[in-house]
């Protein structure tokens, strides 16, 4: 998720070829066919967990490696133990994890990360996943990991850019170089064989890696649901660098979910896509961007105020838009995944407090409204055994609350927020006082308990 505007656009495309990557297919050793029991695989358009329909009411929690990490600079193990909870109280039963963050010269950007320009891996906050992980288990939760992402807040794909192209780079919200300037520079990316190669690298180390907490590799491990690629990858920004780079886009999907598949044949896999968003509301390019036999489900991802359907100083008279928009968007992204036979999972949703307030604990009319249109679609596939299996909303924010006036979080601080360093601290989070939203969303996991 990223405060961006958005155009849009038509194109067609497919393939590429990864740095050193010889050409695997394994769509025959989909998880769909595993005997094993504890892994959730797919079967149609459900998810299967413990050989029943796995539906869920989700959370997205970044910072979960950062607070479970022992180095008492970076993490708060008591912390997470204590949000955890509070979220199994909820009902809440999959989790939406970072499992990379590239230390980067890009504003905003997390700093500890999980890596260094040379390949360096940060130990304790390898260590803090393990732990991460460990309390999953220990709650009956499952995690989605995501590999990199899109955005500047974790480093990301343009941070893979400044390591290998001699230091180039652009910050988003930069003024000399307005959107879409930043997913244009982004999209570089797919091409860079170097970068590429730095990805592959991480990727290879983190899918198998032994957990240091419960001694069991992580390939071996059904806490983990599904690797994803990246949080949100785009092909580019303008029609003409998509048109360009969807190719190797695709490429790097295909490719980089057929590694997975070799070193990791127990887990499902997802792109981490927007939707239709992440290809300028091109349906077609949204369905190819997910239609490998190795993606086993479809992503999407719900911004009304990013995407200025909403406005946050007057909620009651953009809601109606809001509503129309989120349904509409929903219907097209089932479309697509009916289209593709996989289940969808409406991973990121978010929406600004009444009054664009970021106050833990102030009203939330409007977002438990929108969090509604989510829910309701989610129960009404769930009663026909539909396509849309989960929903994960952004973000919990739990015990943490802005350190500052100005509701921004500097480097290296550690009261962590559902909202990730580039943006104010509480915009989208749900805190641990915010008794409507838990109480919707309590009531959303009840409604597919008594259902199951």
């Amino acid at each position: 998720m990223v405060n961006r505007r958005e155009l849009s656009f038509g194109l067609a495309g497919a393939g590429l070829t990864l740095a050193g990557l010889s050409a695997v297919s394994l769509a025959g050793c989909s998880p769909s066919s595993r005997a094993d029991q504890d892994f959730i695989t797919t079967k149609g358009q459900q998810f299967i967990r413990q050989g029943k329909p796995y539906y869920y009411v989700g959370a997205n929690l970044w910072y979960a490696a950062y607070a479970a990490s022992p180095d008492p600079a970076i993490g708060n193990p008591g912390r997470l133990e204590r949000e955890l909870d509070a979220m199994a109280q909820l009902g809440i039963t999959n989790l939406r994890l970072l499992a990379s963050s590239e230390l980067s010269p890009l504003k905003n950007s997390l700093n500890p990360a999980f890596q260094t320009p040379d390949g360096a891996l940060n130990e304790s906050l390898l260590e803090g996943l393990d732990k991460a992980l460990a309390l999953l288990a220990e709650r009956g939760m499952t995690g989605v990991l995501y590999l990199t992402n899109f955005w500047e807040w974790s480093g990301g794909l343009g941070t893979y850019e400044a390591w290998t192209n001699g230091g180039s780079y652009i910050d988003m919200n930069d003024p000399a170089h307005p959107w879409p300037a930043f997913p244009d520079f982004v999209s570089q990316f797919y091409e860079n064989q170097a970068a590429l190669a730095k990805y592959e690298a991480y990727v290879k180390s983190l899918v198998t890696r032994t957990n240091s907490v419960t001694n069991k590799a992580y390939k071996d491990d059904p806490t983990i649901m599904s690797w994803q690629l990246c949080n949100e990858p785009r092909p580019g920004g303008t029609d003409a660098i998509i048109a360009k780079r969807f190719k190797a886009y695709k490429g790097w999907i295909d490719r980089s979910a057929a590694l997975i598949k070799s070193l990791d044949p127990n887990h499902l896999i997802c792109v981490g896509h927007e939707g239709p968003k992440g290809c300028n509301d091109d349906l077609a390019l949204t369905q190819t961007a997910q239609d490998s036999p190795n993606i086993d489900y479809t992503t999407a991802h719900i911004w009304p105020q990013n995407w200025s359907w909403a406005d946050p100083q007057d909620l009651e008279g953009s809601f109606p838009t809001v509503a129309k928009e989120t349904r509409a968007y929903i219907a097209n992204s089932v479309t697509i995944t009916n289209a593709l036979k996989k289940p969808l999972v409406i991973e990121e949703f978010g929406f600004p407090r009444d009054e664009a307030s970021y106050e833990a604990g102030t009203p939330t009319k409007w977002r438990d409204q929108f969090y509604d249109l989510i829910i309701k679609s989610l129960l009404e596939s769930h009663q026909r055994g539909g396509e849309i299996a989960g929903i994960n909303f952004w973000a919990w924010g739990g015990e943490g609350r802005a350190l500052h006036a100005d509701y921004r979080m500097k480097p290296k601080e550690t009261a962590y927020v559902g909202d990730p360093p580039h943006e104010p601290q509480g915009w989208y989070s749900v805190f641990d006082i915010d008794t409507s939203s838990k109480a919707l969303l309590l009531n959303a996991s009840q409604k597919l308990s008594a259902r199951a």
